[in-house]
């Protein structure tokens, strides 16, 4: 029934059917991400990369209440021109976007269940959402968290957002039997900063590693993903005092104006955006080039495991 709501690209589709690797790919950066042109040319660059990998790129959106696996570069500029007057998707919302044949950017939660949908194993993102601060007494926990614990898919990121609690984060994600590997590093990226002082569960210095890891896993029948944490390139990062005052600064504003739910995170990256006069904005363009170009290794191993499987 639930193919009734979904929509393949031809190409996502082919690479699917022959055993070739896919990279899916989030909408919500598209959106409420980044303003527009940029935000729609951010996207592009990112499929290209997924692309020069020898992965098949696959963004994920909602449009007119279909799920859609593969976008056209029309419908990446059409979501980047609306801006946030797409609805932010995350599980909850498919139900009522689909019903009512609405668009959507889709979070890396809903991102995670369409790709399940549509058989892709391997996702590129920035950063998972997370346990936010203060998250103890106000439980406001991203729905991210809660589909990695259930949905079979290996997740690219560079960490989770510094905004968040990081440390709780981390706390959620080992509770609920999720594999945090940091690529070539054991600790924990901090998004626009490589160094967040807390540790990952296992370094991995290879894509093929990583892909052994997600067969030995969903082999065994323990359902749900993976993080494989990669720190945005050095030359990027930004210094972890400038990232903290920013933060700081955007936090208190943001409980000034009584900011909160799904508007806190497009709302506090636009004012860190401001702070740091545009350097966190191309931080975030190139971790997620880099994310993406990772996946795309990852996909491809994977994909060359599964045709070791057949034969």
């Amino acid at each position: 029934m639930i193919n009734h709501y979904l929509d393949i690209a031809p190409e996502v589709m082919d690479a699917l059917n022959e055993g070739r690797p896919v990279v899916a790919l989030e909408s919500t950066i598209i959106s409420h991400g980044m303003p527009y042109p940029q935000n729609a040319e951010t996207a592009l660059r990112v499929e290209q990369q997924v692309r020069a990998g020898g992965a098949v790129p696959a963004t994920i959106a909602i449009l007119g209440g279909r799920l859609k696996a593969g976008l056209s570069p029309r419908d990446i500029d059409y979501l980047g021109e609306k801006g946030a007057k797409v609805a932010k998707a995350s599980r909850r919302d498919l139900p009522a976007l689909l019903a009512r044949g609405m668009d959507g950017a889709t979070t890396v939660a809903s991102t995670m269940i369409i790709s399940r949908l549509a058989g892709i194993a391997v996702f590129a993102t920035g950063g998972i959402g997370g346990v936010h601060r203060g998250g103890a007494q106000t439980m406001d926990v991203s729905a991210d968290l809660t589909e990695l614990a259930r949905t079979n898919v290996a997740v690219v990121c560079a960490g989770a957002k510094s905004i968040l609690d990081l440390e709780l984060t981390l706390e959620y994600l080992e509770t609920y039997g999720v594999p945090v590997l940091g690529f070539q590093t054991d600790e924990f990226p901090a998004f626009y900063s490589r160094h967040s002082g807390l540790s990952v569960d296992f370094r991995v210095e290879a894509a093929s590693e990583i892909a052994e890891m997600m067969q030995a896993k969903w082999s065994l029948g323990l359902d749900g993903g993976l993080i494989v944490a990669n720190p945005i390139p050095e030359a990027y990062a930004m210094p972890a005092d400038d990232i903290k005052a920013a933060i700081s600064r955007a936090l208190a504003e943001a409980e000034a104006k009584g900011v909160k739910g799904k508007a806190l995170t497009p709302f506090l990256l636009a004012k860190i955006e401001g702070l740091t006069e545009g350097r966190s904005l191309q931080a975030n363009i190139q971790l997620v080039l880099s994310n993406a170009a990772l996946a795309a290794r990852l996909a491809v191993a994977f994909a060359g495991l599964q045709v070791k499987r057949v034969f």
